[in-house]
């Protein structure tokens, strides 16, 4: 049964006339049936364009972290407008935001720009000028935004595109993507001690960075096993490696602080974008004072027409003050912890082999396994079929996760114990029904 309702079928037939495929980004497209246009967002609701409401777990792929329209921060946004919104000069907000992440993250100096490809791609300049070398490592499964040097091996890979374990292939995951690009990419997997100390003994000295995103934010969450971030923390250091948190998604979510704050480890530079502005375009580069300033007028670029705009920077200012002064984490926490809970007591007593991993804040669930998921190698032998059923099924009765397994559930502040508990009844719905 498809998804759209006759208005929101109207206009998605009317998207396609102007936009290739209706949508503006490959990942909301689900298909000529399924694809939703969104009427409004308020709280931790959407309502499509023939008003149907749903809980949202998908939240823009992670940005709303207070709410949608959530009232303190459009306010601020709103106030900020009335003076201008774009100068070729610093403002008080940029200051403001910039102190902020400072404070709250320990990062000793902060460029903002737009999104999170722009803060990756930033970082990776940074890293290499900072290092005068080139390469760079990444792991298999892990996704820094749609850049050119970034698409590889990311979590839309397939068991053919990673190759041997022992001896990873570097696949362009896009066409248009120069094949050379991938002489710079070491694409690794995950959790993997021995494989990344090999590699830096053999070629250590080549490497300006290694990219990590500290919980897999496209690959159903998966953890860092103990000691490993604290691993690459130590080969960066004897190397003289960059290394590079990117908190896209966990920076401000799963603790004000972040990754660095949740495991205690302290990264060279970090990039920072979705939840620091509540849905608003905004991003952020963060670091340790040396590398940061390599960052030099006329010697290493950066730069952004859009960089420190007032709406975004408004948009930060006030989401990252209600985090600093309300129990933002705490909440989502707990209800994450009931989420979590519940759906495995369910799944258990559907006798379903499953794991409920990642954080509250950012929960994943993966069928057909009973092990601890440790790299993307692992997530991919789950039972994607039956997680898609049971989210389609779940999205028939009002509550939308993704339906592909790879994207965490994402909570925000203003979701309730009521909404808590509505989910779980439709999961366990969702389960009998995915089921027959």
């Amino acid at each position: 049964m498809s998804m759209q309702g006759p208005k929101t079928r109207e206009l998605f037939r009317k998207a396609k006339q102007y936009i290739p495929h209706g949508v503006n980004s490959n990942f909301r497209y689900w298909g000529d049936e399924d694809t939703v246009v969104v009427q409004r967002g308020k709280g931790t609701y959407i309502w499509d364009m023939d008003g149907k409401r749903y809980i949202d777990y998908r939240l823009a792929f992670g940005p709303i972290i207070l709410g949608h329209a959530y009232p303190a921060v459009n306010q601020r946004v709103k106030e900020a407008m009335d003076n201008g919104t774009l100068f070729a000069w610093t403002t008080p907000l940029e200051i403001s935001v910039a102190e902020r992440i400072c404070r709250m993250t320990g990062v000793d100096k902060v460029r903002l720009t737009n999104t999170g490809s722009e803060a990756t791609f930033h970082a990776l300049r940074i890293a290499r000028a900072y290092t005068g070398r080139e390469k760079f490592i990444k792991f298999e499964g892990q996704y820094h935004g749609m850049v050119d040097y970034f698409m590889f091996g990311t979590a839309s890979s397939s068991e053919k595109h990673l190759g041997a374990r022992t001896d990873p292939r570097t696949a362009a995951m896009s066409l248009g993507i120069p094949e050379g690009i991938g002489d710079y990419v070491l694409n690794l997997p995950f959790n993997d001690f021995e494989i990344l100390e090999e590699t830096l003994e053999k070629q250590g000295e080549q490497i300006a960075a290694i990219f990590v995103e500290p919980i897999l934010g496209n690959a159903a969450g998966i953890l860092p096993k103990p000691g490993f971030l604290e691993k690459i923390r130590e080969l960066c250091d004897k190397y003289g490696i960059v290394l590079v948190f990117d908190e896209v998604k966990t920076g401000f979510r799963i603790a004000n602080g972040g990754a660095q704050e949740y495991f205690g480890i302290r990264a060279d530079l970090v990039t920072f974008a979705k939840s620091l502005g509540n849905g608003f375009p905004i991003a952020a580069i963060g670091g340790r004072e040396e590398v940061m300033m390599t960052i030099q007028p006329g010697k290493m670029a950066h730069g952004g027409t859009y960089s420190g705009n007032v709406v975004g920077v408004a948009a930060a200012d006030a989401t990252l003050e209600i985090l600093e002064n309300e129990p933002v984490i705490e909440t989502i926490s707990a209800r994450g912890t009931a989420l979590m809970e519940g759906i495995d007591e369910i799944l258990t007593e559907q006798g379903i082999p499953h794991v409920v991993t990642g954080v509250p804040s950012m929960l994943s669930i993966l069928l057909g396994m009973e092990d601890e998921p440790h790299e993307f190698r692992d997530y991919i032998k789950g039972d994607g079929d039956l997680y898609e059923a049971i989210a389609l099924e779940l999205i028939a009765r009002g509550v939308m996760p993704d339906s592909d397994g790879r994207e965490p559930w994402f909570l925000c502040y203003a979701l309730s114990e009521d909404d808590v508990a509505y989910t779980l009844d439709a999961f366990n719905e969702a389960v009998k029904a995915a089921k027959r």
